[in-house]
């Protein structure tokens, strides 16, 4: 009980901060899977903020280490660009050696699409920001697999909640996210941060 109340307010905590810095706007957004989307969740700017960068990545580690457990991979890896430097901060506070994704093959140096040392049947654990498609981690998965390492989850701050969850597991890939979308809508409704027609517009985007 205790670690479930514990969540709660990790969860109210991380919502004030996405309020106070606005990573919240609405309007229509092309996101990076192509889709539009009537509201955008900017969490790019997070590193911005120290305080709030600092006290976010804290948020994933604990969660990490409850939800995961450290023993259960070797290293961490980034996914271009939005989670490299959650991910790199992650690493360092767990102690685990980084590695980040690149978008494309290097056509120079080593011509590799992951940066960082990686050996045969390292188990990687992939950080991103957030997930709506699941297109960027399972891409990202990929590059791993072709250098040999194996990804035994993917962690990331927010599940927009549409069908990124399950495209993930279907290539085997467990999904751990801190927060889910419409979670975020009601704290945020509760809290007064957005109105009412808002909190539909959101979830309305989630059912579809």
């Amino acid at each position: 009980m205790p670690m479930e109340k514990s969540r709660e307010t990790v969860k109210v905590e991380i919502c004030k901060i996405l309020n106070k810095i606005g990573a919240l706007q609405f309007g229509a957004f092309k996101l990076t899977s192509g889709k539009i989307s009537p509201y955008y969740i900017d969490l790019r700017i997070v590193p911005s903020f120290p305080d709030a960068f600092q006290k976010v990545c804290s948020f994933y580690v604990k969660f990490i280490n409850e939800e995961i457990g450290v023993k259960n991979f070797e290293r961490i890896a980034g996914i271009p660009v939005a989670g490299i430097p959650f991910a790199s901060l992650i690493a360092y506070n767990l102690k685990k050696p980084f590695l980040y994704v690149r978008k494309g093959v290097r056509l120079h140096g080593r011509q590799r699409r992951i940066e960082g040392i990686i050996a045969p049947g390292n188990r990687v654990l992939v950080i991103d920001d957030l997930i709506t498609t699941g297109l960027s981690l399972k891409e990202a998965a990929k590059a791993i697999t072709a250098e040999g390492g194996v990804t035994t989850g993917a962690v990331v701050l927010l599940d927009r909640e549409e069908g990124g969850r399950e495209k993930l597991e279907e290539s085997g890939i467990k999904l751990h996210a801190l927060l889910k979308m419409s979670e975020i809508a009601d704290k945020l409704y509760e809290i007064g941060a957005i109105d009412e027609a808002q909190l539909k517009t959101i979830l309305k985007q989630i059912k579809k």
